[in-house]
């Protein structure tokens, strides 16, 4: 069925079209054009003068509408991902926290079969871990060097990986990025300790982006009489290393979601979530549980860190722009096109363009979302337009 959006200010990669439409059909983008004159069997979609936007990219996400990926059934994807769809992610990479084997292949096993069905939004998987610095995951995960047995079996056995987090200072580590340059996959760091020199030799190495930014890293410091830098200015002194930032409005402060974005730039900046099963669910976590809400983000029970965001990618486009004061065009794109690009999806997603995923959401003026398509299928519950 063709579908034509029309009425509204649309996102180009040329910057915003204002009363143009956007032509759909067969779940791709036909046209996106300065005309808004009906064509003739087109089911015509008012935008009202509202935002049309590309759908987000979620790169960094640990589940949602009360379930986790790491409990690893298809139920429990399924449920997530429909939770974070209906708020604007239209492209998800399931985030497994730092996990045995066993289970990060048996996530495997779960998105390889979602990323087969048709016009699915699942494009591959995200493995944070278990290759994590003991003194900086937390407590909350059971952690090691880097297994190099382990991680090429895993990874000789499946092309679904499309990203895995380490501490880059681990012995190891580094031949652990080099395989993974080898094969394409994103290498992040996080959780780490990791100064100035450690960074220089993990870029060099593989490791090109930074995971949560400014979370589970230091910054600058002192021992004894001496000052130095952190992993945060090391990762800001390496010019071409990515950043994503959970833009929730509680892992950082506006001033320092500026910062990034002045230092780093919308081509070197994403927004991700770093969401827990509570995200978008009235789901609690249980009595006596070592994570708590509060705030409007999950702690540590003990009140010593943050543990996670209850964020929908929505509210990280809203916090950038109304809280960081930052551009709209600017923060859809840290949204969208730039983890399309580091994801290794641009191909087909990211930008609203001739050709690519029917992937689109429209935002009204206090940027709620009020209309998703995931491939050119209206997302259940999401339409609140017409």
């Amino acid at each position: 069925m063709l579908t034509q959006i029309i009425n509204g200010q649309t996102l180009t990669p040329q910057g915003w079209l204002k009363d143009g439409s956007v032509l759909i059909s067969d779940g791709k983008i036909l046209e996106v054009t300065n005309s808004d004159l009906a064509v003739i069997g087109a089911k015509v979609v008012d935008a009202k003068g509202m935002y049309i936007v590309p759908g987000f990219v979620a790169m960094n996400v640990h589940g949602g509408g009360g379930h986790d990926f790491k409990e690893c059934t298809e139920e429990a994807f399924h449920s997530a991902i429909a939770a974070h769809m209906k708020h604007g992610a239209t492209t998800l990479f399931p985030t497994l926290s730092s996990s045995p084997k066993e289970l990060i292949c048996k996530a495997v096993s779960i998105c390889e079969k979602l990323m087969a069905e048709k016009d699915g939004p699942v494009l591959g998987l995200h493995v944070e871990g278990p290759y994590l610095n003991t003194k900086m995951a937390g407590n909350l995960y059971d952690v090691k060097d880097p297994d190099e047995e382990e991680y090429r079996s895993i990874l000789e056995s499946t092309n679904c990986i499309k990203r895995w987090d380490a501490s880059p200072e681990l012995p190891g580590a580094h031949d652990f990025a080099r395989y993974l340059r080898s094969k394409d996959i994103l290498a992040a760091i996080t959780h780490t300790e990791a100064e100035f020199g450690d960074i220089k030799e993990a870029y060099a190495a593989g490791f090109t982006h930074a995971a949560q930014f400014y979370n589970a890293m230091p910054g600058f410091h002192k021992r004894r009489e001496y000052k130095y830098e952190g992993t945060v200015e090391s990762v800001f002194l390496m010019d071409d290393m990515t950043v994503e930032v959970i833009a929730d409005g509680k892992h950082l402060p506006s001033t320092i979601l500026r910062l990034v974005y002045k230092l780093k730039g919308v081509e070197r900046t994403c927004l991700v979530t770093d969401a827990l099963s509570y995200a978008a669910s009235d789901v609690k976590p249980a009595e006596g549980s070592r994570i708590i809400i509060e705030d409007g983000v999950c702690k540590l029970a003990d009140h010593s860190s943050l543990a996670g965001s209850i964020a929908t990618m929505d509210v990280l486009v809203r916090t950038m722009v109304q809280k960081a004061n930052i551009p709209l065009a600017d923060a859809v794109r840290m949204a969208s096109e730039t983890p399309a690009r580091l994801m290794g999806v641009s191909d087909r997603t990211g930008t609203l363009q001739r050709g690519k995923d029917a992937d689109i959401i429209i935002l009204d003026r206090n940027l709620a979302v009020r209309a998703v398509w995931s491939m050119g299928h209206l997302v259940p519950a999401a339409n609140t337009l017409f």
